[in-house]
C-alpha cells in the first residue's frame, strides 16, 4: 500500500495507542483503622486506571480534610500528608482525563462541595452525556463552577437536591434521576460513606468487607483494591443502587430502576488488572481464553509466541497453549516510565515505544513471531512495535489482537472521542497490516470475546465494536461539541 493513500497525520500523535480508562475510585469506612493509609494503598492498586492526578479525603464525624494534586499516587502523598488525615472514613480517586486539558489542579478529585453546615467529597469514574444541559440548569440557579468537569456538575447537583430535601440520600436519588451516562461514584460527608452506580452499570464498582474483628466496609473500582487492604469481596454494587454506610452499618436501596446491564467489555480486554474479578469471572482467565480462541481461529506457522506487556501476556500464554507453540518473554517493560512531570526530549519522544519496551534480541533474533496484544486503536504504537521487533532481528511479525476492531467511539468515559481517530473505522484490514508493517494481522471475533468472559452478550456495552450504544448519546456529544472536560 502506498503511503500516499494513507493519511496518518492524525495517527502519529502523542496520544496513547491504547484506549485509556477514566478513573479509579476507592471508599472505606473502618473504625480504629488508618483509613488514609488504606486508601493510599487502594489507589496504588488502581493506579493503572489513571495517572494524571490523585486525591484522598478523610472525615472523623465532625470535619473533613482533603489532599489532592497532579501526579501519580506516590508523587502526590507524603508521609506527613497521611499522618494529617485522621478519621474513620475516606474516599480516594486516581484520574485520567478523556478530553480537554487533563493537567489542571481544579479538576483533580475528590470534588468538594458544602451543603449548609456539612461538606461532601465525591470521586467519579465514568462520563455523563448530558453534562452541558445539567450545567446550564445549575448556572441558572446561581451555581458557580471552579472546574470544567462533569464530576463537578455531579457534586453540585447532589448539593442542590440535598438542600431541597434536607437529606443527602434524597439529594443523591434526585441527582441520579437526572444524570445520563456512566457513573460509578464514591462519596462521603463528615459522618457517612456513600456509593452509587448508573442504571446500566457501565463502569465497575465492587463492595468488600473487612473481617477478622475489623469492623468496616470498602468500595472500589476493582477487586484488586479490596485485596491490597485485606477486604473480602462481597458483591458488585448493582446498577442503579445507592449504598450508605453510617455508624458501621450498611444500608442499600434501589435509587433508580436498573436498565439493560452494560458493563464495558473492554474491562476484560485491557482496563482491569488481570488479578481482578469482573461480574464474578477472573479477568486473567478471560484473557487467556481470548488467546486460545485466537490460536484456534487465526492460526499461523511460527516459531515463538510473545505477549505485549502487560495486558497481552495472558493472551499469549493462551495462544501458545492452544497452538502447542513455545511461549517466550520477548519484550521487557520499563515499569518506571509513565506519565510524569518530567517530559523526555524531542529526540527521545521520537523513540516512542522504546521508552517503555525493550526487546530481548537473543530470544527474538531469526524467529517467526506471533505477537499478542489487546487492541489497535490509532495504530501509532503498533507501527513502532512491529519495527522494534524487526530491528531486533525478527524474521516475521504476526500480530494477533484479543479484541475485535475498534470502529466506534466511546462516550461513557474512555479516551476515543471521535471516529476519525480510529484506524479500523477508516481503513481495511490489509491497509492496517501494511501501515503497521506486520507480516500478518488478525483480530478476535466479538462472539469469541464475549465467550471468553464467561458472561452473556447481553451483560455488556459493546458499542466500540458494534455501534449499539445502551445509553442515548446527544447529537452534540457525538459531534464532539460538548465543550467541557469529562474526567470521571
Amino acid at each position: 500500500m502506498s503511503d500516499a493513500h494513507f493519511d496518518d497525520s492524525w495517527i502519529l500523535s502523542e496520544r496513547p495507542e491504547n484506549p485509556e480508562e477514566a478513573c479509579g475510585v476507592f471508599g472505606i469506612y473502618a473504625e480504629h483503622e488508618d483509613v488514609a493509609r488504606m486508601t493510599y494503598f487502594g489507589l496504588h492498586a488502581l493506579q493503572h486506571r489513571g495517572q494524571e492526578s490523585a486525591g484522598i479525603a478523610v472525615a472523623d464525624g465532625h470535619s473533613l480534610m482533603v489532599v489532592k494534586n497532579l501526579g501519580l499516587v506516590p508523587q502526590v502523598f507524603t508521609e506527613s500528608d497521611l499522618e494529617s488525615l485522621k478519621g474513620h472514613l475516606a474516599v480516594g480517586h486516581t484520574r485520567y482525563s478523556t478530553t480537554g486539558s487533563g493537567k489542571k489542579w481544579e479538576n483533580a478529585q475528590p470534588m468538594i462541595s458544602s451543603i449548609g453546615p456539612n461538606t461532601i467529597a465525591l470521586g467519579h469514574n465514568g462520563n455523563l452525556v448530558n453534562t452541558a444541559s445539567l450545567r446550564e440548569e445549575l448556572q441558572k440557579l446561581g451555581v458557580r463552577f471552579r472546574s470544567t468537569t462533569d464530576s463537578e456538575v455531579m457534586v453540585r447537583l447532589v448539593d442542590h437536591f440535598t438542600q431541597v430535601h434536607h437529606s443527602i440520600r434524597g439529594g443523591i436519588r434526585d441527582a441520579m434521576q437526572m444524570m445520563r451516562g456512566a457513573y460509578s461514584v464514591v462519596m462521603m460527608s463528615e459522618e457517612a460513606l456513600y456509593a452509587f452506580r448508573d442504571p446500566n452499570g457501565v463502569r465497575p464498582l465492587v463492595l468488600g468487607r473487612l473481617n477478622s474483628g475489623r469492623r468496616g466496609w470498602v468500595i472500589a473500582s476493582e477487586t484488586c483494591a479490596l485485596d491490597i487492604v485485606g477486604a473480602e469481596y462481597v458483591r458488585d454494587v448493582a446498577p442503579g443502587e445507592l449504598i450508605r454506610v453510617k455508624n458501621g452499618e450498611l444500608e442499600s436501596e434501589q435509587a433508580v430502576s436498573p436498565g439493560p446491564p452494560s458493563l464495558c467489555i473492554f474491562e476484560f480486554v485491557y482496563f482491569a488488572r488481570p488479578d481482578s474479578v469482573m461480574n464474578g469471572h477472573s479477568v486473567y482467565e478471560a484473557r487467556r481464553r481470548q488467546g486460545m480462541a485466537l490460536a484456534r481461529t487465526k492460526p499461523v506457522d511460527a516459531d515463538l509466541v510473545i505477549g505485549v506487556p502487560d495486558s497481552g501476556i495472558p493472551g499469549a500464554v493462551g495462544y501458545a497453549r492452544a497452538s502447542s507453540l513455545p511461549y517466550g518473554e520477548g519484550l521487557v517493560k520499563n515499569r518506571y516510565v509513565g506519565r510524569t512531570f518530567i517530559s523526555p526530549t524531542q529526540s527521545l519522544r521520537q523513540q516512542g515505544i522504546r521508552l517503555k519496551l525493550n526487546p530481548l534480541k537473543h530470544i527474538i533474533d531469526g524467529k517467526r513471531l506471533i505477537v499478542v496484544d489487546d487492541s489497535i486503536v490509532r495504530g501509532n504504537t503498533s507501527k513502532q512495535l512491529v519495527q522494534l521487533l524487526f530491528d531486533a532481528g525478527a524474521a516475521e511479525v504476526h500480530m494477533r489482537l484479543t479484541s475485535p476492531p475498534v470502529v466506534w467511539p466511546c462516550f461513557y468515559g474512555i479516551d476515543t472521542d471521535t471516529q476519525e481517530q480510529l484506524i479500523a473505522a477508516n481503513h481495511s484490514l490489509d491497509e492496517i497490516r501494511d501501515f503497521i508493517g506486520a507480516t500478518s494481522l488478525a483480530y478476535l471475533s466479538l462472539d469469541d470475546l464475549v465467550a471468553s468472559t464467561g458472561c452473556d452478550a447481553g451483560d455488556f456495552c459493546r458499542a466500540c465494536f458494534d455501534g449499539e450504544y445502551p445509553i442515548e448519546v446527544p447529537e452534540s456529544v457525538r459531534k464532539g461539541k460538548l465543550g467541557l472536560e469529562t474526567v470521571g
